[in-house]
């Protein structure tokens, strides 16, 4: 930390994680003249292929080029990218491919990823809970990941990890229910087989965005590719905040107990 100012990497597995995950913290911290830094495992390859694919053009540079308008809008100084292929679900046949992020050997990835921090100098790092949210094969490999390079950085960074509220998706999937429209109940199996995202008695932030949520839908709008992304901005505007205006992180370490506030105004844990 410079004069205040923190160098912060948020580590993402596909083009468009951050849009739903980390985009609100993000613009803040980047309005407030930290340097932030995204860093991608994969490209997204296997994503929905889009209508308007040009010539020449293939899913992964068009995802590419989405996180790049994507970093535009949340103030990202500089978009990183690991190198690996996307995994994709679990039962994929591409789960057993080349060059995907999850088959990946674990102290090369976790290397390549340091190394990255030490290039920043990171002050803090931003993974993932300990299943990725849902159970995605690269999300849990980024957890592992994001884990053994936080250890092995030259200096070792402040370490969180970004999650769902459990209890908030409930109440948002009984909303959504009666308003008519399709919603994910966090108590089915997740691609893991677990249920998604974390109970918030084990919850340590919650940063509420304010007016920096519809920001967070500009950025999540850049990833219009994606028929995932565009079924969620198919979520009336007026309901969006309630379903995306808190981002929820864990910091492991830290005395439990979920405090409404933002993160780098305290103390890392001990």
């Amino acid at each position: 930390m410079i004069d205040g100012v923190s160098t912060i990497v948020f580590v993402h597995a596909h083009p468009d994680d951050e849009g739903t995950g980390t985009a609100g913290s993000m613009i803040r911290a980047s309005r407030e003249g930290h340097r932030v830094v995204v860093v991608y495992c994969t490209d997204g390859d296997p994503g929905d292929v889009p209508d308007d694919l040009a010539p020449g053009e293939t899913v992964a540079s068009r995802r590419r080029a989405e996180a790049e308008a994507s970093a535009l809008i949340t103030g990202t100084a500089r978009v990183a990218w690991l190198g690996y292929s996307d995994s994709g679900m679990t039962g994929w046949a591409r789960n057993h491919a080349d060059g995907i992020f999850s088959r990946a050997d674990s102290d090369e990835a976790a290397r390549r990823l340091a190394d990255l921090f030490d290039e920043e100098d990171a002050d803090v790092v931003v993974g993932y809970d300990w299943h990725g949210g849902y159970g995605h094969p690269d999300h849990i490999m980024l957890h592992r990941t994001t884990l053994a390079a936080v250890d092995i950085a030259a200096r070792r960074p402040r370490y969180l990890e970004v999650t769902m509220n459990r209890d908030l998706m409930r109440q948002l999937f009984v909303a959504m229910t009666e308003m008519g429209m399709e919603g994910y109940d966090p108590d089915t199996n997740g691609d893991d087989g677990n249920p998604i995202g974390t109970p918030e008695a084990e919850l340590h932030w919650a940063v509420d965005l304010g007016d920096d949520v519809m920001t967070k839908r500009e950025a999540l709008a850049c990833h219009a590719s994606q028929t995932d992304v565009r079924q969620i901005l198919e979520i009336p505007v007026e309901a969006f905040p309630f379903a995306f205006g808190t981002e929820h992180y864990i910091e492991p370490g830290r005395p439990p107990g979920m405090v409404r506030g933002w993160w780098l105004d305290d103390a890392p844990a001990e």
